[in-house]
């Protein structure tokens, strides 16, 4: 036992703190336990080894606490093992034991050294997965105190940054996905993007802007799953942006942006703005488009088509014909109607932008000005 110490704290100095330390006993312990196992393995092949498993996923967990990988842990075992051989050789050269025996037992002990690394492994495992559940609650959690309304004081998000080992950036970029989300989304993201996968409305925040790269790194990651990337904001107004996500969504339901895979806000700003409140567009409607409101209502959408065409275009009637499939006397003859009907509408700057914008709110979203 002490050659094994003194062998392996001369291979890895890293252990010399361990097994020179306030625990020290216990770790001798534990390898005495191993040691000891062994030889009752051979005695008693089905002799109980709960004790000797749990200090094994013991050193496991230490690994993982002090930030090792496995292969260290795994060559002090092996070196232990060498140890021992060694002094199986000498012990049997001393009683004569042929080399078949000595054969058998080096076979059994590396093979011993195999079962103790994989009972250690469990240990290791175990920590590593519950300090991975621990920083992605964090990180939740995180993501939470950022969009929240009012936003929370810096300092305090700041904190949780760190516990969460995550840099605040100055910038994000919000995505919001459709429900339910596979379950290996997650796993195919950069290592720096918050997610909240298991709500009804799942999102995700990209630190920074969403570049090419990581636009190409979300596409492959979404496998399908149809998402909607939100405008590059400052942090602090991360909520407009999972927002406008969540409303490019809603469009695509309502059959105003084109189905596809993944939308981008960016590609549809004035659409957003227009249809960003319905019920406060449909009041701007009726106040503009109030001295038409008792025309029949196919002789309304043929004089507000008209209408839309001529202020979005500035066009001159016979321009707006051809687009409409017209005669430009026919336009001429809708434009006095409206004129006569519509007034100072139609030249007051402030009545004449809303005009436009109402128009446009109507044709994106298929009605008429009822």
């Amino acid at each position: 036992m002490k050659e094994i110490r003194l062998e392996v704290i001369r291979a890895y100095p890293v252990y010399a703190r361990l097994l020179n330390g306030p625990n020290a006993d216990a770790i001798r312990q534990g390898v005495e336990q191993a040691l000891s196992a062994f030889v009752d393995r051979v005695a008693e092949p089905g002799k109980d080894s709960t004790v000797r498993d749990e200090l094994l996923r013991k050193f496991g967990r230490v690994e993982a606490y002090e930030g090792r990988d496995m292969g260290t842990l795994q060559g002090a075992y092996r070196l232990g093992a060498r140890v021992a051989l060694r002094r199986a050789k000498a012990v049997g050269r001393h009683y004569h034991l042929s080399a078949t025996v000595v054969l058998a037992f080096a076979d059994a002990l590396f093979a011993y050294v195999e079962e103790l690394e994989a009972i250690s492994r469990e240990g290791y495992v175990e920590v590593q997965s519950r300090a991975a559940s621990e920083v992605s609650a964090l990180r939740r959690k995180l993501l939470h105190l950022i969009l929240a309304a009012p936003p929370l004081s810096q300092s305090t998000v700041m904190e949780l940054c760190e516990a969460a080992a995550w840099q605040l950036p100055a910038e994000v970029t919000l995505v919001a996905l459709r429900s339910p989300v596979p379950d290996q989304l997650e796993a195919g993201l950069p290592a720096d993007v918050l997610a909240d996968l298991d709500i009804p409305q799942p999102h995700l925040l990209f630190p920074g802007a969403m570049t090419p790269q990581r636009l190409a790194t979300l596409e492959k990651a979404l496998a399908g799953t149809q998402a909607a990337v939100g405008l590059t904001v400052p942090h602090d107004q991360a909520a407009d942006s999972v927002r406008w996500a969540r409303r490019a969504l809603q469009l695509v339901d309502e059959g105003v942006l084109a189905d596809a895979p993944l939308i981008s806000c960016e590609d549809h700003l004035v659409t957003l703005w227009l249809l960003s409140d319905p019920p406060l567009m449909s009041q701007v409607a009726a106040r503009e488009l109030a001295p038409l409101r008792e025309l029949p209502a196919s002789r309304r959408d043929r004089l507000l088509e008209t209408l839309r065409v001529h202020v979005s275009t500035r066009a001159t009637a016979e321009q707006v014909g051809e687009i409409l499939g017209v005669h430009a006397q026919t336009v001429r003859y809708r434009l006095r109607n409206l004129d006569a009907r519509l007034g100072d509408r139609l030249t007051d700057p402030d009545h004449r932008f809303a005009l436009e914008a109402v128009l446009r709110a109507l044709d994106l979203r298929g009605g008429a000005g009822d």
